[in-house]
């Protein structure tokens, strides 16, 4: 019960607003000094373990692909890709949101990152959805929900984590959630068509007298895709590891910047301080949820969670349900990353137990993951779009516009639970 005490008080401070990393390390180190049984003894692995955790060559791959996708965002890709695809699509009721669906797939797999994602094409898809008569709910959710496709179309960074976490191959990971990933691509392509259908005013068909070269597009759309092939295609064939993979992305996100004209010594400076940023405070919520999770086994809360579902409740969908709709609601109030760090750890022994396939199992939950992303009132995709948005959509009309979304995320979710093939096709 002091586990479970414990477990609640993390989840308290973080609601405070208390930084994540700070919040589980707090409360490890308080909760080992109140308990006399633990005392501060209980830290002595810890040094061991950030020493592992910083020789981790799977972690590695993070801030690699953190700083390919930041040279890609300032490299002017998103901009004419999204023009172009829309010029492709002219005069087809719902083909700008498609455009978008497929940048945005594209993006996922080029950059990973959901931020860079969402914030561009706010910036640049909006004005252009906004001005053709898109309903601004729909704008707003087709958006968003594009943007989030970084999470679980590789290579991304939470299947990284996932990855090292789970103790299973990244690249198998990475081969697990490319379908599922296209699923939900097709699942928003068809939502938006079928509105279009239905509801024609919602998203009318662009009227534009621009005509599209075949060489323009292949000039927006081939640099990116080669990128994408070579970075996941090695990964695919076994040739590299995901970090060295990672690394040739970083040297092709260079190549394409400079292909741009946007390689310059301010964009370099750039990509390198917000790479460090974002992994500092990366290894620094793994580090403060490696001395939770010393403390939290150390009073049994692994073994008793272990207890109730093999022995008390015995039954491997009410644990699956029970995991997929506690990370779904966890994923209103905390961000993907705290989930997999604190939540994951305490899952991973249950599944274990019941011989669950990590590799499914993890698909599963980079699904779920994704819709934290979309969930009000702390998904961050919606903070992206309404800050980058300059005041063109208010905060209900995008709350209403990812509603459609999330249920579509769902829908997708319950396909890869029912149809575990869609995992296993490619591997």
């Amino acid at each position: 019960m002091m586990a479970l005490l414990m477990f609640g008080a993390a989840l308290s401070f973080l609601l405070f607003g208390v930084p994540v990393a700070f919040a589980f390390g707090g409360v490890a180190m308080a909760f080992a000094f109140i308990i006399p049984e633990l005392g501060f003894e209980v830290f002595n692995v810890l040094p061991f373990r950030i020493y592992g955790i910083m020789n981790n060559t799977t972690l590695m791959a993070v801030p690699l692909f953190i700083m390919m996708g930041l040279i890609l965002e300032k490299s002017g890709m998103a901009e004419k890709l999204l023009i172009s695809m829309s010029a492709m699509f002219k005069g087809v009721r719902g083909g700008l949101g498609v455009s978008v669906v497929l940048v945005g797939a594209i993006l996922a797999a080029s950059t990973g990152i959901v931020s860079a994602s969402v914030v561009m094409m706010s910036v640049i898809a909006l004005p252009l959805m906004l001005n053709a008569g898109y309903d601004k709910s729909l704008a707003s959710g087709t958006i968003a929900a594009s943007g989030t496709l970084g999470q679980i179309i590789p290579p991304s960074i939470i299947l990284i984590v996932l990855g090292d976490v789970m103790s299973v191959s990244v690249g198998d990971l990475f081969m697990g959630a490319l379908l599922p990933g296209i699923t939900l691509v097709f699942l928003y392509t068809i939502y938006i068509l079928a509105r279009a259908f239905l509801r024609k005013e919602d998203a009318p068909a662009i009227i534009s007298e621009e005509k599209v070269s075949v060489y323009k597009l292949f000039k927006a759309i081939i640099p990116p895709l080669l990128l994408m092939t070579s970075v996941l295609g090695s990964i695919f064939a076994g040739i590299a590891s995901p970090t060295e993979s990672a690394a040739f992305g970083v040297v092709g996100g260079v190549i394409l910047s400079a292909f741009n004209g946007t390689l310059n010594v301010e964009m370099t400076k750039y990509a390198l301080f917000e790479t460090m940023k974002l992994t500092g405070m990366i290894f620094m919520i793994l580090i403060g949820a490696t001395a939770f999770s010393l403390v939290f086994n150390e009073l049994g809360g692994t073994d008793f969670i272990l207890e109730i579902f093999s022995e008390d409740i015995g039954d491997v969908w009410v644990f699956i349900a029970v995991s997929m709709f506690s990370i779904f609601i966890l994923g209103f109030f905390i961000d993907f990353i705290e989930i997999s760090f604190i939540i994951v750890p305490i899952l991973v022994p249950v599944m274990a137990a019941f011989g669950i396939d990590p590799i499914w199992f993890a698909v599963l939950i980079a699904m779920n993951l994704q819709t934290s992303f979309l969930t009000p009132p702390f998904g961050l995709s919606l903070f992206f779009l309404k800050g980058a948005s300059n005041n063109s959509v208010t905060t209900m009309e995008i709350y209403k516009g990812i509603v459609p979304f999330i249920i579509l995320q769902i829908v997708g979710l319950s396909l890869v639970l029912l149809f575990p093939d869609l995992v296993f096709a490619f591997l």
